[in-house]
């Protein structure tokens, strides 16, 4: 894959959107320019997940700024990614519509584990060399990850469904903090935490914090003296009886407080002080780096035979019992049919979405051998697949749905013409090799002009193998109900 000497993440947060840029220097990367804007998207959620017009107009301002930093990147350079908000919005995808046409780059909407994978690539990187097991914690807008981790590898991930914006708008809608509310919304947090804390509790040696909440607290803990250094469970003892004692977010009168802070500070404060409780959590430090610099890693990983999604499908592979040859068979051959069909104008990211899926397109049978390919793609769509985004995994589960069986099943679903030229080799490949051994093929010829299919074949093969002939004969069918046309050529 070609390199990149300037690497571009965008981290479309529910409190914050952040632009990283970084410099590539053989195997470093170096923080060139970082934008922040606080959008606040999860303020604009609405009780029935919708995200409001003023919202949506807050990102796309924000948005705008950010693509003039972006403009003379290429798109192989950039990756954004979305977080908690837009998992969650019932209108996400109109949103999204929208906010790629402002910034000029495709939007990954990412899973809540994979969040909390590429927070502790950034944080990890930005850590010395330690024999400890680190637990991080990162508490954005609308939700907290708590990932343990040893060196460069996580072992644990988890995200949970609560953050400083959504806990302070639910919790402290008019700024106003009592001993009521913050004990409401400290036992709403400790409520989340029962899902970890039997895996997570003394599973560590040093605890960090990432990201804008961590960083706020430790600030006006350390400038306030209430903490030498981090942030301690007896400083946050100290800030609560302050927090409560003012009564008001707009009344407080702290060192390191900044206003664009004030809004979110209540709920955030209040998933940290139940965290420390539930964790048993006596001081935590903050990591230099969060998502946005996991996210370049990441990325960066991709240039350098070190993509997080091969590890995946190999992984995949093994923990499903995959049968190895056959899936080679397919991926080769399927790779050589697509070849020929894009013909010169080979999309290599397209090939390398069609050699994944060529890989994984047998997991379901796992699960039953009758109509496995339903099981396998419930599994791509469903399963927490590290370094895929969501959208890449419903695609990789359109195309192993298509792989075989009635394509009915898929009117109205094969619309994009690259996904229906990706099918149109797994399909053919996998007929080709359905019984699942090394058959001696002749040679084919592929082709598409646009408007028609072409597969060219030696009549007197054909002959020779019937069945073959026959499959093809209703693969032919099967196409044409679809709208497309798939010709059989015999030479």
């Amino acid at each position: 894959m070609e390199q990149h000497p300037v690497l571009a993440a965008v981290d479309l947060g529910s409190n914050s959107f952040r632009l990283q840029v970084a410099r590539v220097e053989g195997e470093q990367l170096y923080m060139l320019d970082g934008l922040r804007e606080p959008v606040r998207l999860a303020a604009g959620l609405s009780a029935d997940n919708y995200l409001d017009e003023a919202a949506q107009q807050r990102a796309l301002a924000a948005l705008a700024r950010f693509a003039e930093r972006l403009r003379d990147l290429p798109p192989q350079a950039v990756r954004v990614v979305g977080t908690n908000s837009l998992r969650v919005a019932e209108n996400a995808t109109e949103f999204i519509a929208q906010a790629e046409k402002v910034l000029g780059f495709p939007i990954e909407v990412i899973a809540g584990r994979e969040e909390a994978r590429l927070i502790y690539m950034g944080v990890a990187h930005g850590l010395p060399q330690s024999d400890d097991q680190l637990l991080v914690m990162d508490i954005g807008g609308g939700s907290t990850e708590f990932i343990i981790g040893h060196g460069l590898t996580p072992l644990k991930l988890e995200s949970l469904y609560m953050g400083c914006v959504s806990f302070s708008s639910r919790y402290f809608p008019d700024g106003k903090i009592t001993k009521h509310n913050m004990a409401q919304a400290e036992l709403a947090a400790r409520s989340e935490l029962q899902n970890i804390v039997a895996d997570y509790k003394g599973q560590w040696q040093k605890a960090i914090g990432s990201s804008g909440t961590a960083k706020a607290i430790a600030e006006i803990l350390e400038l306030n003296g209430y903490s030498k250094s981090g942030i301690t469970r007896g400083g946050l003892d100290a800030l609560r009886v302050h927090l409560i004692k003012v009564g008001d977010v707009q009344k407080l009168s702290l060192l390191g407080l900044r206003p664009d802070r004030l809004p979110a500070l209540a709920g955030g404060f209040a998933i940290m002080y139940a965290a420390f409780d539930e964790l048993g959590i006596d001081q935590m430090q903050l990591g230099l780096s969060a998502l946005r610099e996991g996210v370049l890693y990441d990325l960066w990983g991709r240039f350098h035979n070190n993509d997080m999604r091969d590890v995946t499908v190999q992984h995949f592979e093994r923990r499903y019992h995959v049968d190895v040859r056959q899936v080679a068979r397919v991926a080769k051959l399927s790779s050589a049919l697509a070849r020929q069909f894009f013909g010169s104008e080979v999309n290599e990211s397209a090939l390398q979405v069609l050699g994944w899926v060529a890989h994984l397109h047998g997991v379901g049978i796992r699960v039953a051998h009758n109509g496995y390919h339903k099981h396998t793609a419930y599994i791509l769509a469903n399963a927490d697949m590290p370094g895929f985004s969501k959208k890449e995994q419903n695609r990789l589960s359109l195309l192993a749905l298509a792989h075989r069986g009635s394509l009915k099943k898929l009117q109205g679903m094969l619309m994009d013409g690259e996904d229906c030229l990706l099918a149109m080799s797994l399909r053919l490949a996998a007929l080709f090799y359905r019984n699942r051994s090394d058959v001696v093929l002749p040679e084919m010829t592929a082709s598409f002009n646009g408007a028609k299919y072409c597969l060219t074949m030696p009549n007197d093969w054909l002959k020779q193998n019937p069945l073959t002939e026959a499959a093809l004969q209703e693969e032919v069918k099967q196409w044409k109900a679809l709208g497309v046309t798939l010709q059989l050529i015999k030479k």
